[in-house]
Order: C-alpha cells, then structure tokens, then sequence
C-alpha cells in the first residue's frame, strides 16, 4: 500500500490536477449542446437525451461497474486514471454497435455481471497490472456493456441522442469513481476504497448468480 504514495505518484496528481478539470469542462461543454440539438429536433424525451442520461443510473449493475473502472483508473494512476474512463465509452460505443447490428455476443448478462466481481476485486485487492493488461480486461467488459444497450437501440426513438445522453453519463460514473480515489490520501481512506471494492464485487456476485439462475 505504501508504493501509492512514493514520490513518483507526484506525478500522477499533478496529471491528476490538469486532466480532471479538462474532462470535466469537456462534459460540461458537451451536455448543452447536446441538449439544444435535442430541442430544436421536436422529438419527446422518451428515447432522446434525457433517457440516455437516465438509462445507465437505472441498473445496479452498471453503475457499480462504471464507477469502478474510475476507481481502479485513480488507483493505477497517471496515465491509468485518464486512459480507462475516456477508453471504456469508445470500446462501449463499439458493442453497442455490434449489438445494433444483431451480432450475436453469448453470456451478456453473465459478462456483464463478472465485471462488476471482477472490477470491484481489483479495487479491493489494489491491483496494479500493467496498464495493457487492465485496458484489454476493461476493454472485454466495455463490449458486454456496450452490446447490453446497443441491441435495444432499433427500438428507441432518437437513437443518436439516447447514445449521446448515455455515454455521457457513462463519462460522470467514471468521474465519481476517480472522485472516490481521491479517498487513498488517507488511510482511513484507503480502508474505505477496499471496502467499496468489496461491495461492488458483492453486487456484481448478486446479478451472477441472477443469470445463472435465469440461464442467461
């Protein structure tokens, strides 16, 4: 635990400070224009904009798995912390595709449900593979995510602007994690990252077994 915190992490929160404002204005940037265009189309909010945005804080599942590939970015650091939030979104968009397309992908719900176990232990267990290794296992679990929404797409209104709406909320999930990792300054705060890690596992478990009870 105490490698966090040798003088090379300096480094790392000074990136720490110039990238998170940038990402944030970035968001904040993007939300009213996005809106506007969703406005000036007249379509109802039901699958524009504003379900999008609804959509990823309406399952558990995705949310714990958001908000814990930003923690596990805080706790890799620079250039972790910055690479895995902006990543998973564009690898998601990918499987959403794919689902769009009527790709067939087995096991989502299993997939998606192992990555939230699978996440939160790498918190829990303050992991630090090699950035490759933790790009290629977000990478995995983005393209279940991202093939979840993506095949119910047809069938909402606005297509373009739900994804919009969604991705970006995706983006303030990852946020709040990077948030939560700030927490590491401490050691009380290190305590409490571990044990969200363990939390976000436990759900994670949870929806498993739901799939494998549903045969799904």
């Amino acid at each position: 635990m105490n490698q966090v915190y040798q003088p090379r992490a300096r480094t790392g929160r000074h990136a720490r400070s110039r990238i998170l404002p940038s990402l944030f204005a970035a968001v904040m940037l993007a939300v009213p224009a996005l809106v506007s265009a969703h406005a000036g189309a007249g379509v109802a909010s039901y699958g524009g904009f504003s379900s999008g945005l609804e959509h990823p804080i309406s399952g558990l599942d995705h949310v714990v798995a958001m908000v814990a590939v930003g923690l596990w970015g805080a706790i890799l650091g620079a250039p972790a912390i910055w690479a895995l939030p902006i990543a998973f979104p564009l690898i998601m968009t990918f499987g959403a595709v794919l689902g769009v397309l009527g790709v067939p992908l087995p096991g989502i719900e299993t997939g998606i449900a192992a990555s939230g176990i699978i996440l939160g232990l790498m918190v829990m267990l303050n992991a630090r593979p090699p950035l490759a290794v933790a790009f290629a296992l977000i990478s995995v679990f983005a393209i279940f995510h991202g093939h979840a929404h993506g095949a119910e797409l047809p069938e909402i209104g606005v297509p373009v602007f739900y994804a919009a709406g969604f991705v970006i909320a995706t983006g303030l999930l990852h946020l709040s994690g990077i948030a939560l990792g700030l927490l590491l300054r401490w050691p009380a705060g290190r305590v409490a990252v571990r044990g969200t890690g363990a939390g976000i596992a436990a759900v994670g478990a949870y929806f498993l077994i739901a799939a494998m009870g549903a045969g799904i």
